[in-house]
């Protein structure tokens, strides 16, 4: 948390220290929106102050001054990041931007008037997926897998793990590293900075950053040769065709997909070919859960079919 704090105001900075360390580290969210006090996200939920911590107020002027600071006093700097609404700083952490849209033609042009903040603290998960590896490794290769969830119930963290480990490879179960390539059209997989990943990803792994993903899986297969391909949040038309071709390329596919279960996902126009067609050998459903009041998930693994496996849990924090 300590990259994000030069970039709060300073009463925002004091409040922050005074939290109780053990909140501090369950953080995943600070939100500033202006004229209202500031808001943290710990272990999904809200978090409410003893009765003797007032919130700070976020003001028009601090959010000029934070938008300065994210771009280092060039706003030049942060044109494709004011059209995407969104920027990632050092240490993989992303900010989201809203406020007021200027449009050309009826798109987006850029953000103008920056008036919201949504600061998400990237916190990497080494080994969160280790649990999945029985599952989805098999003679000798990657299996093609699709994990499915609602936001925050850690799909990417998840992903992130997964490309980490074919990157590596797993010398204690006998597991070789693999030429990864990793898709990350929003930037929260690798959290790149300048074209360089912030999260540990391996060796052996490619990053295309904040490139749409069906026009970069297909830079991918025909410049970089992967074994395993990495993309989040598959759900377009486009993103259908272009993993059709990954997989008559000859390379696995690691995806995420928003969705609550996998009948809810099976009626997706968009994703339904890529069901019937079996494309993915394995599904897993991810659902949030508290812990002894630590943020977690329940992981449950599906066959080719739809077919339920088996389940386990783990604890992100």
């Amino acid at each position: 948390m300590n990259q994000i704090l030069p970039y709060l105001p300073e009463s925002f900075q004091q409040f922050l220290h005074r939290m109780p360390e053990n909140d501090r580290k369950m953080l995943e969210e600070i939100r500033c929106r202006t004229e209202w006090p500031l808001e943290l996200i710990v272990s999904g939920q809200k978090w409410i102050p003893a009765d003797d911590m007032e919130m700070p107020v976020f003001h028009k002027e601090q959010a000029k001054q934070m938008l300065q600071k994210i771009s280092k006093y060039s706003l030049y700097t942060l044109e494709e990041e004011l059209k995407r609404g969104y920027v990632t700083v050092p240490g993989g952490h992303r900010i989201g931007l809203a406020g007021r849209v200027i449009t050309e033609h009826g798109h987006v042009l850029r953000l103008r008037d920056v008036t919201f903040f949504n600061i998400r603290l990237a916190k990497q998960k080494i080994g969160a997926a280790l649990p999945l590896v029985p599952y989805l490794y098999n003679r000798q290769r990657w299996l093609n897998t699709l994990l499915i969830g609602a936001p925050q119930t850690g799909k990417t963290t998840m992903l992130r793990d997964m490309a980490r480990l074919i990157s590596e490879g797993i010398p204690d179960r006998y597991i070789s590293s693999r030429k990864t390539a990793i898709v990350d059209e929003r930037s929260e997989i690798a959290g790149c900075v300048d074209g360089v990943p912030q999260n540990r990803l391996g060796m052996r792994t490619d990053v295309m950053d904040a490139c749409p993903k069906a026009e970069g899986m297909m830079m991918m297969i025909r410049s970089m040769s992967p074994e395993v391909m990495v993309v989040d949040e598959i759900g377009g038309s486009e993103d259908t065709a272009a993993l059709f071709e990954a997989l008559n390329a000859g390379v696995t596919v690691m995806a995420t997909a928003h969705g609550f279960t996998f009948d809810q996902l099976s009626h997706r126009p968009s994703i339904r070919p890529l069901i019937d067609a079996q494309l993915f050998d394995r599904y897993v459903i991810l659902s949030r859960r508290l812990f002894s009041n630590k943020a977690g998930c329940r992981l449950t693994i599906l066959d080719q079919l739809g077919r339920k496996m088996t389940a386990t849990e783990g604890i992100w924090h």
